[in-house]
C-alpha cells in the first residue's frame, strides 16, 4: 500500500476530485480526516471509506473561520495520532466580472483559495516536523499557470497559490517536508457546473453549462474533460513516498492543454 500508516486531511472532500482523493488515499491504507462545508456529504465519504475497512472521521464546518482551518488539524492529530499529508483542495470560482465587482465577492474568492489554505498550512507545518517530514499539497489550476479570461480573479488566486508553494518548498524542503501543487484542467466535477453557470459568466449564444463543459473539455489534445480519479491518481503520487525528490512543483493534469 502506497499510503500505509500515513494519517491526513483533504479539504472540500464531500464531492468530485476531494472525494476521490480521499477514498484513494484510504484505500491505500492512509487514515484520512475528510473536510467539507456540507456536514452530510462529508459524513457519507467517512462512512464509504469505513465500510470498506479503512479509516475515516467526517469534519464539517466553513474554513473560512480561521480557528475552524486550525481545528481540523488538531482534531486529526488528536483522533488519529499525527499528521503526515494534507491536501489543501478548498477553493471557490468566484465571479467573472472585473468591472463592478462587489468586493465582499472579491474578498470571499481570496478567503477560501488563499487564506484558509494558509491558516491550516501554520498549523500542520510543526505537526509534519514532529513527523520528522511529511507532504502538503495545493490545488492550483491551470489557471494558475497561465491567464484567464474566463475569471481573472479565480486565475489571480491561483497563481498565489502557486507562488506560494514554490516559497514554501524552498523555506521547508530541508525539514523533509514537500509542498507542491495540483493544476487540474477542466474536470468532470460539480464545481466545473457552477464554474461554467455563474450569472455573470455570459455564456455564448445556444450554449449551456453542459454543452460548454464539454466544449472546454476537448480544448487539450485529449479533446475530454478529466475524471476525478485521475486527479486523485496524481495527488496520491505527490503526497506518497514514490515522490520523495519532488518539491516545488507545480504539476498539470490537464490533458495537455497547458503544452
Amino acid at each position: 500500500m502506497r499510503m500505509a500508516n500515513k494519517i491526513g486531511l483533504v479539504t472540500a472532500a464531500g464531492s468530485g476530485m476531494g472525494r476521490a482523493g480521499a477514498i484513494t488515499f484510504a484505500r491505500e491504507g492512509a487514515a484520512v480526516a475528510v473536510v467539507d462545508l456540507n456536514k452530510a456529504a462529508a459524513e457519507a465519504v467517512a462512512h464509504d471509506i469505513t465500510s470498506a475497512g479503512g479509516r475515516a472521521i467526517a469534519l464539517s464546518g466553513d474554513l473560512r473561520d480561521d480557528e475552524f482551518a486550525r481545528d481540523i488539524v488538531k482534531q486529526t492529530v488528536k483522533h488519529f495520532g499525527g499528521l503526515d499529508f494534507a491536501w489543501n483542495h478548498v477553493g471557490h470560482p468566484g465571479p467573472s466580472m472585473v468591472e463592478g465587482l462587489d468586493m465582499k465577492e472579491y474578498d470571499q474568492v481570496m478567503d477560501l483559495n488563499v487564506r484558509t489554505v494558509f491558516v491550516t498550512t501554520t498549523v500542520a507545518l510543526p505537526e509534519l516536523r514532529a513527523r520528522g517530514g511529511g507532504a502538503l499539497l495545493f490545488t492550483a489550476s491551470t489557471s494558475g499557470l497561465s491567464g484567464s479570461t474566463f475569471s481573472p480573479l479565480y486565475s489571480a488566486a491561483k497563481f498565489g497559490i502557486v507562488g506560494m508553494v514554490r516559497s514554501m518548498a524552498k523555506r521547508y524542503g530541508h525539514e523533509g517536508i514537500r509542498i507542491n501543487a495540483i493544476c487540474p484542467g477542466p474536470t468532470d466535477t460539480p464545481m466545473l457546473r457552477v464554474f461554467v453557470a455563474r450569472p455573470d459568466s455570459q455564456l455564448p449564444a445556444g450554449e449551456t453549462p453542459e454543452t460548454l463543459v464539454t466544449k472546454r473539455g476537448g480544448q487539450n489534445p485529449m479533446h475530454r474533460v478529466a475524471q476525478p480519479q485521475e486527479l486523485a491518481n496524481a495527488a496520491l503520487f505527490l503526497l506518497s513516498d514514490e515522490a520523495s525528490f519532488v518539491n516545488g512543483v507545480a504539476l498539470a493534469v490537464d490533458g495537455g492543454a497547458t503544452a
